[in-house]
């Protein structure tokens, strides 16, 4: 798709020459461009404001080297990143993520997205994110500790309660997150905030684990209630994926009336016609630290496929992508037509590819964009936020029913937006555009110099 407003096509321009060779990061400006088109044109104040020539532009970026000792004296060195990328409504917020893929591409594609996803969750939260190239598969609980400790020396320079709050991300659990508070606390000399998904009994908050799976059912399942009449009751689902938010969305999926068939891993995945049985999941991926492949040796009838491609070939109702960016390309997205798929919601970050998006909204299938799909992990980290601020904690139904309702408006917001516009129906423009009107109104608020 060409931009048929110049001025955005001047910004898109701009972006890939300032930075060239990160696929990821043109990726993210040029879906969020495509869906402003409409608003820029009955806005043109947005043009004259200059407001999406700087909001295409980090507010500051982090680059540090990260050097750590192995169990056996080595020392070995990665790269730390953090991009400021939003402070209009509230602190930086977004996740630390740890994994060989990070790179400055993959995390400003991270942050700018976090600076939409958070605006719709109506929360005081900007957008921000960070990471390593760090691996943490297969180190010791001491070698991770020691990366973690070094790590955090560098970033607790840059972040605060009140400037930017990290969370967790993919290789950043409870186990990492802990490491990092601790290190913080240490240098800080100060019990704040600062980061969130921490272990309950040191600020954390009921329902975190659970967030981002329950919440992309709570927005899928309104989906499927407004544009279909319908509702997981009944619904066969494929999930991508084995981590928080693939288990804990087929938790959810399952209590609400649906058959989770497959979960996968970043080597294979398995198929159980009979429905995953999550309680076997959850030992071999958070006790065990296992593969998913361990699933089919325990559970009879249950079959492991190695690569991970193969799970959209799977027969379903409803879609739940919740492994990494661009897993469904246009050939995936194809298969899951033919084979009968009327929703899909996208748990990761930007897991469909543009082409396959397209593909899915040319056939009518319900689509439910990440940064509106998978928010309730940034909103549950919002909440948590609130409770260590008023030094108090919610019960586990009480954060719950804030997520639900937020996941709830967040879907009525895009699907408003939409119709507002003129592309009713159409949540990937619909959670772009309500996302950036609240961004933007703060932006002119605050002056050009801003």
């Amino acid at each position: 798709m060409s931009f048929k407003n110049q001025y955005l096509a001047n910004v898109y321009e701009q972006v890939t020459k300032r930075n060239p060779n990160e696929p990821e990061f043109h990726q993210a400006v040029r879906e969020v461009l495509e869906s402003l088109e409409p608003v820029v044109e009955k806005n043109p104040k947005l043009v004259e404001t200059g407001v999406i020539d700087r909001i295409v532009e980090p507010e500051r970026q982090i680059f540090f080297r990260v050097s750590w000792v192995d169990d056996n004296g080595k020392v070995h060195v990665n790269r730390g990143f953090r991009v400021q990328f939003n402070s209009a409504i509230g602190p930086y917020k977004g996740g630390i993520r740890l994994h060989p893929s990070v790179n400055a591409s993959v995390i400003k594609f991270l942050g700018f997205e976090q600076i939409f996803k958070n605006s719709l969750t109506g929360l005081p939260i900007g957008g921000g994110k960070g990471g390593s190239d760090f691996d943490p598969k297969g180190k010791s609980d001491n070698e991770v500790m020691r990366f973690c400790q070094s790590f955090m020396t560098e970033l607790s320079k840059h972040i605060g309660a009140d400037t930017d709050v990290p969370a967790g991300d993919i290789g950043t659990g409870a186990r990492e997150i802990g490491y990092m508070y601790g290190q913080y606390k240490r240098l800080r000399n100060e019990f704040t905030g600062v980061l969130t998904g921490k272990g309950l009994a040191y600020g954390g908050s009921l329902a975190r684990t659970e967030a981002t799976g329950y919440g992309l059912c709570y927005l899928t399942q309104e989906m499927l209630s407004v544009m279909n009449n319908s509702s997981f009751e009944g619904k066969t689902v494929v999930i991508s994926g084995s981590g928080n938010v693939a288990i804990y969305a087929a938790q959810k999926a399952t209590q609400l009336g649906g058959k989770v068939v497959t979960m996968s891993d970043s080597n294979g995945y398995i198929y159980d016609a009979n429905g995953i049985n999550i309680d076997v999941v959850k030992q071999i991926k958070e006790v065990e630290r296992g593969r998913i492949s361990e699933y089919a040796n325990r559970v009879a009838g249950s079959v492991y496929t190695a690569g991970c491609k193969g799970v959209w070939t799977i027969p379903c109702d409803v879609a739940l992508p919740c492994a990494t960016q661009n897993e469904i390309d246009k050939e995936s997205a194809e298969i899951l037509i033919k084979n009968g798929v009327i929703a899909v919601g996208e748990g990761a970050n930007m897991p469909s590819t543009p082409e396959a998006v397209e593909v899915f909204q040319s056939n009518g299938i319900l689509f439910a964009p990440a940064k509106a799909a998978n928010a309730g992990g940034v909103a549950t980290s919002a909440l948590e936020m609130s409770q260590n601020s008023m030094r108090y904690g919610w019960t586990f139904e009480e954060v719950d029913s804030k997520l639900h309702d937020i996941m709830v408006n967040i879907f009525h917001n895009a699907y408003n937006a939409a119709e507002k516009y003129g592309v009713k129906g159409n949540l990937v423009a619909g959670a772009n555009i309500a996302g950036f009107e609240k961004v933007a109104d703060a932006m002119m608020a605050q002056g050009i110099a801003y």
